[in-house]
């Protein structure tokens, strides 16, 4: 039982999960599609970007029982029908949530960098929200539903009877990824490696 992890965990999921969804409804309303700002997801307000039980529950039960880390935020929806560019808009609004977790990396590498002198425990949360961070864009690029990287199978017009069936299995896909193939691993060394290189431009 590691009341430590979950406490470090949950509460990254959720400085993460914030800059990541209001990217998504930033670059939507940027695009002319005002549904991200009627349903109130135009904030960096944290409550309004949690889902309970995929940004706090999950997580903190997961990593409660060293299974690991998985959650994810509140989706944000938007209207391709009123997006500019169309399917090409819907693209930017996808890679809009990873591109903010790779610029939230940078600011915290520069935390922690900074922090390192006075409080080695902020340095080390910091560091583990670059890596954390770098991982969640890696894993929201992978083209599979309901993840950002599966809207760039329909920008690039991929037939929407594939993108359907994906969608009907996509979670049990990622779930099999995950835990059966070395994927997981393969991401997390990508994002240690990427968070090497980010702060050896701080030093």
């Amino acid at each position: 039982m590691n009341y430590q992890a979950v406490l470090i965990n949950v509460s990254l999921l959720w400085l993460l999960t914030t800059p990541h969804e209001f990217a998504h409804a930033w670059v939507a309303t940027m695009l002319g599609d005002d549904t991200p700002r009627r349903e109130g997801r135009l904030t960096l307000n944290p409550l309004a970007h949690v889902d309970w039980l995929g940004t706090t529950i999950l997580p903190a039960l997961t990593s409660l029982l060293g299974a690991g880390l998985m959650g994810w935020g509140k989706p944000v929806n938007t209207n391709p029908s009123q997006l500019r560019w169309g399917l090409k808009g819907l693209a930017l609004v996808a890679l809009a949530g990873p591109a903010s977790n790779v610029v939230l990396a940078v600011l915290l590498a520069g935390i922690a960098v900074l922090a390192a002198a006075f409080s080695p425990a902020a340095a080390l949360y910091c560091v583990r929200g670059v890596r954390l961070s770098l991982y969640l864009a890696i894993f929201n690029l992978l083209p599979v539903p309901p993840l950002d990287g599966s809207k760039l199978l329909l920008a690039a017009k991929v037939p929407y009877f594939i993108y359907a069936e994906l969608s009907r299995f996509g979670f049990v896909l990622l779930i099999v990824a995950l835990s059966v193939t070395g994927l997981g691993g393969w991401m997390y060394t990508w994002s240690v490696d990427a968070a090497g290189r980010i702060f050896q431009v701080f030093r």
